[in-house]
Formats: structure tokens, sequence, C-alpha cells
């Protein structure tokens, strides 16, 4: 399992920075309805 890590760590380094933007893309798109629930609620 180790040489798998080893022999193709670009790969690795790429699926959790993906995993991250995906992460923070998800978190953004939440935030911002949750912003446009609270703009259409003080209107």
């Amino acid at each position: 399992m180790m040489s798998f890590f080893e022999h193709n760590a670009i790969y690795v380094v790429l699926v959790i920075a993906l995993v991250i933007w995906l992460g923070l893309a998800f978190y953004v798109n939440k935030l911002d309805a949750k912003v446009k629930e609270l703009e259409q609620s003080i209107k």
C-alpha cells in the first residue's frame, strides 16, 4: 500500500486538493443561500 503512495504521490496530492476545493465550494454555496435567505427576510 505504501508503494502505491510513493509511486503516485502527485495523484494523492491532487485528490486531496480536489476534495478540499469541493468542500470549500460546497460551504460557500450553502453560505450564499443563507445570505440570500437573510436578505429576503430583511426586505
